[in-house]
């Protein structure tokens, strides 16, 4: 297998396994959609970390595979291949994506999916497809632009070019820059932070801020009014405000 969903303790790890350079080919694409659904339906996974490894997280496409397929070939493709990548970025838990080397084209559109990226100070990020005479097909020219704004966005996908770790933490592209041998550790570390939380109130808290990104206000509004009543039926939010009164706030042990 491609990919491979280790869970411990509260945390699965997706871990990319196809070298030298994890190049996501169609079985690698099917399968990451089906480990990141098993990974959204199991209750012992609280919160994800995708990892390729400690030299590359993902260098793109698998291009040989592509240069045989035709216009017919990628229209019966395009929408699985979306649909993969989406699979993790509706993962209604907290991902963080730990990135080491490249994470080119396919690879960068999968750290995307994420909520969080932390990359290795050997990271190398970049949609080259243009290079190819294409543009990003996985969700880049829609995920990257709400990431790091429209020009930014332009600017890496019109050229091409990759950026180095320290220019995509500017850009906002990457969360945290940290030595690569500290990638995993760090990336592990924010997920079992966040495993420890309240289950649901995560889950409301991800969907309220991803819907009203991709709707206007109002229904953003609707959205996070309703989940924030909804959660007063929960013993999470009981526990929580109990703590607070009791003890103080930041002291509540969800389970």
């Amino acid at each position: 297998m491609t990919v491979h969903l280790e869970v411990a303790e509260g945390i699965g790890t997706l871990r990319l396994d196809r070298p030298p350079m994890n190049a996501l080919d169609i079985a690698t694409q099917d399968r990451l959609k089906e480990l990141a659904e098993e990974a959204t339906r199991r209750d012992d996974v609280r919160a994800v970390v995708i990892y390729g490894g400690e030299k590359v997280f993902a260098a793109g496409a698998d291009i040989k595979e592509m240069q045989v397929m035709d216009h017919a070939a990628m229209i019966a493709r395009a929408r699985a291949l979306q649909d993969s990548f989406t699979a993790v970025a509706r993962i209604p838990k907290p991902v963080v994506a730990a990135v080491t080397g490249y994470a080119l084209g396919g690879g960068c559109e999968l750290a995307l999916c994420a909520d969080f990226r932390i990359a290795g100070e050997n990271a190398k990020l970049g949609q080259p497809e243009i290079l190819l005479g294409l543009i990003p097909g996985a969700g880049g020219t829609q995920r990257l632009s709400r990431l790091v704004g429209p020009s930014k966005a332009k600017d890496l996908i019109f050229t091409g070019r990759q950026v180095k770790a320290d220019e995509a933490l500017a850009i906002g592209l990457v969360d945290r820059v940290v030595p690569a041998a500290e990638v995993y550790e760090q990336a592990h570390a924010w997920a079992a932070r966040l495993a420890k939380g309240p289950a649901i109130a995560l889950r409301a808290a991800k969907e309220a801020i991803d819907t009203g990104l991709e709707t206007d206000i109002e229904t953003g509004l609707a959205v996070e009014r309703n989940w924030f009543a909804g959660l007063f039926a929960t013993e999470d939010r009981e526990r929580g405000m109990r703590s607070f009164v009791e003890e103080g706030p930041g002291k509540a042990k969800f389970l």
